[in-house]
C-alpha cells in the first residue's frame, strides 16, 4: 500500500491536549487528548530517544472516536528518573503500573520502535491490561535476511559498550546543538523530513532544548540502548512471546526502514498470520510523523474490523 505525506494541520484545529503528573515512584508525565467516554482508550507509546510528542500528528485525530492518552517512559520526555531505571523491563513495569493507577481498565497499546516492544512484553506479562496492539515499526529482532544500515549497526554495537557509548554522546554533544541532533535523529528516522507537520518538528525541537538542562540524559540513554540490545538478543525468547500473544495486532512498517529492516516485520508477520499486516511505501521507521493520514486509515480501518469503533471520524 502507498502512503501520501499529510497536509500541515495546524494545531488550532484541536484542542491542546491536558498535561499531567502522577507519582509512580516518582513523577511521570503524561497527556490526555480525551475523547468520547464509552469508546475504546488507546494508550500511545513512543520509542527509545521519543517523547510523547512523537504522537502530536495523529493523536488529536484519534481522539474524535477513541480515548487517547500518551506517556513520557522514565528516561524519556519530561519524565526523569530521579533513581528509576529506563531499562527495557523497568518501563515495562511502569506501563503496568499506569495502566492500573490512571486507567483502571484494559487498553489498546500502541507502540513504535521500543515502545512496540515494551507494548508486546506488556501484553505477554499482563494480559489483563492489554485489549489490542497497534505496532508502528517495532522493535524485533533483525535475521540473517534483513540488511541492517551501517550507521544503525554502529550505533547500537556503541550502545553494548557503555564506555564508548558515553564518549560519543559526550562527543557530540559538544559539537552539536540540541536541535542539530534532534534533526539528525530525524533525518535517520524518515525518508523525509519535511513530510513532518510542521507545527509537531516546532514541539519536538523545543523539547530538545528543554532537555539540555537534564541531569545525565546521555546516562540514561546508554542504559535504555543497552537493556533494548540485550532483549533483542533473546531472539527465539521473543518469537515465542510474540505467538503467545493472544488479542489483535496490526503490524504497520515502513518499507524504508532504516532502523528496523522492513525484512524483520515480514518475518514477523509470517510467523504471527493472525496479526493484520500493512507496509508503508517510501516511508521510514515514524510513519505516525512522516505520513500521518496514513497510520491514522490504518487504525481506524483495522478498529472498525476488530469492532472496537462503531463510528469512524470523517476523513477529508
Amino acid at each position: 500500500m502507498t502512503a501520501s505525506p499529510a497536509d500541515d494541520v495546524s494545531p488550532s484545529q484541536h484542542p491542546a491536549p491536558e498535561s499531567r503528573w502522577v507519582d509512580l515512584g516518582g513523577p511521570v508525565h503524561y497527556v490526555d487528548y480525551g475523547g468520547p467516554e464509552d469508546g475504546p482508550l488507546l494508550l500511545l507509546v513512543h520509542g527509545l530517544g521519543g517523547s510523547l510528542l512523537n504522537w502530536a500528528a495523529i493523536a488529536p485525530t484519534l481522539a474524535e472516536t477513541c480515548r487517547v492518552m500518551a506517556i513520557d517512559l522514565v528516561g524519556f520526555g519530561r519524565t526523569q528518573p530521579l533513581g528509576r531505571s529506563p531499562r527495557i523491563e523497568d518501563n515495562r513495569d511502569l506501563l503496568a503500573r499506569f495502566v492500573d493507577a490512571v486507567i483502571g481498565h484494559p487498553v489498546i497499546l500502541v507502540g513504535n520502535s521500543m515502545g512496540g516492544l515494551i507494548s508486546m512484553l506488556l501484553a505477554d506479562d499482563r494480559p489483563d491490561l492489554v485489549a489490542g496492539l497497534v505496532l508502528v515499526d517495532p522493535a524485533v529482532p533483525v535475521g540473517p535476511s534483513a540488511r541492517p544500515d551501517p550507521l544503525v549497526t554502529l550505533m547500537f554495537g556503541a550502545y553494548a559498550v557503555p564506555a564508548v557509548a558515553r564518549v560519543f554522546m559526550a562527543r557530540r554533544r559538544s559539537l552539536f546543538s540540541a536541535e542539530t541532533q534532534a534533526m539528525a535523529v530525524l533525518r535517520l528516522c524518515c525518508v523525509d523530513t519535511t513530510r513532518v507537520p510542521k507545527h509537531v518538528l516546532h514541539q519536538h525541537l523545543e523539547l530538545a532544548r528543554e532537555r539540555e538542562n537534564y541531569p545525565d540524559v546521555d546516562a540514561e540513554l546508554v542504559v535504555a540502548g543497552r537493556s533494548l540490545v540485550l532483549v533483542l538478543a533473546r531472539r527465539r525468547w521473543l518469537q515465542e512471546l510474540m505467538r503467545r500473544i493472544s488479542v489483535p495486532v496490526l503490524l504497520l512498517h515502513g518499507a524504508k526502514d532504516r532502523l528496523v529492516p522492513i525484512a524483520a516485520a515480514r518475518a514477523v508477520a509470517k510467523s504471527n498470520p493472525t496479526w493484520r499486516f500493512e507496509v508503508a511505501e517510501d516511508v521510514g521507521h515514524v510513519p505516525q510523523l512522516e505520513v500521518p493520514d496514513w497510520t491514522l486509515e490504518q487504525i481506524h480501518d483495522w478498529m472498525a474490523s476488530e469492532g472496537m469503533v462503531a463510528v469512524l471520524s470523517a476523513r477529508p
